[in-house]
């Protein structure tokens, strides 16, 4: 992994210790300890990286590498109904706030409550999923591993209320904060799974987050990832996924923009019968920027996959999608199908769109587009012409552009945050516009 900025990146001392005086186990503190060492001397993405090159001028992150100072404790935890709910508090998770499911089949422990036993098989499997060659600051995740969340499904079990995480960042906090999730989904388990990323403060903050799942055969996990931080938090992210056989995936990534977010969904079908829907939206305003990138990795044959993102951009703000879907050569009777559609609601704004196929093997069946517009002229006429304003016909239109993939999400609570949340950006959006 080569990686290009003026400060270099330091191991850890040894007594970094998680809140509470607890040490990671002996064989996480080895893997955390390898990954330090690995990015000695190495620097971050500048723009001859490629897969960085809109993005890596945002990076500025010499403040935010120094560890997190906690803030006032003055979190704003929005309520949400019939959900178990994890509050990860400053990087640090918070049980206190929490409210797990105790029924049997479902394990969620913190990585420093693992025996060495349990710590030897998350070791084993951490950093399994992800390319650290496109995700490196992911690498970077691992050598700052002070704690993290296992949530581990028996066999056959079926959550029966969403597992909703929520990443908060106090009001005073500063510095850097590196969260980690790892989920393994036994044989034929089936769970919701939410993560929601908010902040009450207006210091400069530096969010490395990085959450891995693990889908046994036939699982089921359907996967909800809001991001809504305001916009001084740097927000970099990844999740990387393995799909087994007749398992089946259900992504759907939201997010409003910020002086930096970027996130990289990373997933590899490798048992057949495999199934991955990766649904994401992206909105970003003012001079706000949000890089999205996917890729897909069709690994083993008569794996299906589907994607769609759009993005929205006002103002003078840059949005970026780069998708990307790997056919390997024994991947056979593949389905593959990206789309991303994009909506420019300014002439300043920016948004660059790069869909990639790669494909291996001949008996397949692959479709991808792209397309970046503006509102239609036709459309915004026809609607003004029946006694609509102008910014109401556009807001309308907006929403329309979204609505099929909010409509998509399967929790009702979090469509109805989505949707009033959009409603404020855009309509905000075309008030300036008109200023």
């Amino acid at each position: 992994m080569t990686l290009a900025h003026k400060t270099p990146l330091t191991p850890l001392d040894d007594a970094f210790t998680p809140e509470g005086g607890k040490q990671l186990p002996a064989p996480l503190k080895s893997l955390r300890d390898i990954r330090s060492k690995a990015i000695t001397g190495m620097a971050l993405p500048n723009r001859r990286t490629e897969n960085w090159k809109y993005s890596s001028r945002y990076l500025k992150l010499d403040p935010e590498l120094a560890p997190q100072t906690q803030g006032t404790g003055d979190a704003d935890y929005r309520s949400v109904e019939g959900v178990y709910r994890l509050v990860i508090r400053n990087g640090v998770v918070d049980l206190d706030s929490s409210n797990l499911p105790s029924a049997s089949g479902v394990d969620i422990r913190r990585f420093v409550d693992l025996d060495d036993v349990a710590a030897q098989s998350v070791a084993k499997k951490l950093d399994t999923t992800l390319d650290h060659g496109t995700t490196q600051l992911a690498a970077l995740n691992t050598a700052r591993l002070e704690d993290g969340v296992l949530i581990r499904l028996s066999a056959d079990t079926s959550v029966d209320k969403p597992v909703y995480i929520q990443y908060v960042t106090d009001a005073g906090a500063s510095g850097s904060n590196y969260p980690r999730v790892m989920v393994e989904a036994g044989q034929g388990s089936k769970m919701t799974l939410v993560e929601e990323y908010i902040s009450n403060g207006d210091q400069p903050v530096l969010v490395d987050s990085v959450s891995e799942l693990l889908l046994d055969d036939s699982a089921n996990i359907t996967y909800i990832r809001l991001c809504m931080d305001p916009a001084n938090v740097r927000h970099i992210g990844a999740t990387g996924v393995k799909v087994g056989a007749n398992a089946k995936l259900d992504s759907h990534c939201i997010g409003f923009g910020g002086d930096l977010r970027r996130h990289d969904l990373q997933v590899r079908l490798e048992g057949q019968g495999g199934y991955a829907r990766l649904n994401g939206i992206a909105l970003t305003q003012d001079r706000q920027h949000y890089d999205n990138h996917t890729a897909i990795d069709h690994v083993v044959p008569n794996c299906d996959s589907d994607e769609n993102y759009r993005c929205l951009a006002a103002d003078r703000s840059h949005a970026i999608f780069n998708g990307r879907i790997h056919i390997h050569p024994d991947a056979q009777q593949s389905h593959a199908d990206m789309n991303n559609k994009n909506l420019l609601l300014s002439t300043n704004a920016e948004i660059d769109t790069k869909p990639e196929l790669e494909i291996y093997a001949d008996d397949v069946t692959c479709a991808h587009g792209a397309t970046v517009g503006q509102l239609d002229e036709g459309s915004l006429f026809y609607l003004t012409s029946r006694g609509i304003d102008r910014d109401t016909a556009a807001t309308m239109l907006s929403m329309a552009f979204v609505h099929e993939l909010v409509g998509q999400v399967p929790l009702e609570d979090i469509r109805e945050a989505v949707n009033t949340r959009l409603t404020d950006f855009i309509e905000a959006s075309f008030r300036r516009a008109a200023e």
